[in-house]
């Protein structure tokens, strides 16, 4: 699916897809971060058709923010199907959009396979060389993952640190335990891969 413009929630709704990831950019036309937000999505989503990406702009689209609670734009809206999952606020890149978008893809397939996968979460920073290495071995291992910028999640962050203790990154979820660091041992031991 290319990407769509949407003029309403109505329209959002209508545009959720099932059993697939959905991403719904909300912007502010004129804002220097909304403009690179939306660039950066657009040029991810031309490597991406297959991936259901939709953007709205909160000046003529006002139905949508106030149902997610979104107080800040930019803010991209991740769906799974019709649930609503979270929000990654701010102008990403576009390696970091690719990814999000390759994980969606991903997911897809495995889920088409049938496989019995576990919940994995890897917290993370862009600029993390370990956070890097750690999503690197969890992709050569075909484990599919939800990647989360505490960077640009404050929330996810506080949470995380509420959660396990410590502030560093990467920190893994599988099946809600929590792993810190890259314990490649533990970790593959975990997700039953070597």
């Amino acid at each position: 699916m290319a990407l769509k413009e949407i003029q309403s929630h109505q329209d959002l709704l209508l545009g959720l897809e099932e059993k697939k990831k959905s991403y719904i950019l909300l912007f502010k036309g004129g804002s220097e971060q909304s403009a690179c937000a939306l660039e950066n999505i657009m040029k991810a989503s031309e490597n991406h058709k297959d991936v259901n990406v939709m953007y709205a702009d909160v000046r003529q689209v006002r139905d949508i923010h106030a149902k997610y609670d979104v107080r800040t734009v930019p803010s991209m809206l991740v769906f799974d199907g019709k649930d609503f999952k979270n929000v990654i606020k701010g102008c990403q890149n576009v390696d970091y959009v690719n990814s999000i978008f390759e994980n969606a893809v991903f997911r897809a397939r495995s889920n088409e396979e049938e496989k019995p996968q576990k919940n994995v979460t890897v917290y993370s920073t862009p600029a993390c060389t370990w956070c890097n290495a750690l999503k690197s071995h969890l992709r050569k291992h075909r484990v599919v993952f939800t990647d989360i910028d505490i960077s640009q999640d404050p929330s996810s962050a506080e949470e995380l640190v509420r959660r396990s203790g410590q502030q560093g990154v990467p920190q893994t979820e599988i099946d809600g335990e929590i792993i810190v660091g890259f314990d490649k041992t533990r970790i593959n031991k975990l997700l039953g891969v070597g």
